[in-house]
């Protein structure tokens, strides 16, 4: 095996800022690596706590990492980033699902909707002045279900294995 590299405390501004293009660049192995590099030196960095959890759920189309993202999310040292990143993650693993279509995912794809709205509604009440990402996510949350008739309450059952299929 290889033994990882330490890079240096310095570099952690560049090495976060590698992490957002690698993200636009629809290349999330590499931000995410760059995240938990971070995190070797600054296991308490707030922003690569937020830029891995984010870059591991640009690959949950490939059901990837979903327990671990929700792993990361008592990491967070803000309540309000809790709930908006617990919101987020909810939010993508609908999206996930849904693009996959597996036949009996419509009520599971509903709940982790639901899931991810009450996780921006308690954003919501507790979210900084003029921040209103929460509100903004919701809506979509929001959106998406009122035009796809399809997605409704259903029985209770697990996504993750779905989407592991």
């Amino acid at each position: 095996m290889f033994e990882l590299k330490l890079m240096s405390r310095e570099a952690i501004p560049e090495a976060l800022a590698k992490v957002e293009r690698y993200r636009l660049l629809n290349e999330p192995v590499e931000a995410a690596s760059i995240c938990q590099d971070v995190l070797r030196i600054d296991p308490d960095n707030q922003q690569a706590l937020v830029m891995l959890l984010l870059a591991w759920t640009d690959q949950f189309d490939e059901g990837h990492f979903m327990k671990e993202a929700r792993a990361l999310i008592p990491r967070l040292r803000s309540e309000y980033e809790r709930a908006y990143y617990s919101g987020i993650v909810s939010e993508r693993l609908a999206k996930a699902l849904q693009k996959k279509d597996v036949p009996g995912s419509r009520h599971i794809i509903y709940e982790f909707f639901r899931e991810a709205m009450r996780g921006y509604e308690r954003a919501e009440a507790i979210r900084p002045t003029g921040n209103d990402d929460a509100i903004l996510r919701w809506n979509t949350c929001a959106r998406i279900l009122m035009s796809n008739p399809r997605l409704e309450p259903g029985t209770e059952e697990r996504a993750e294995a779905v989407l592991s299929e």
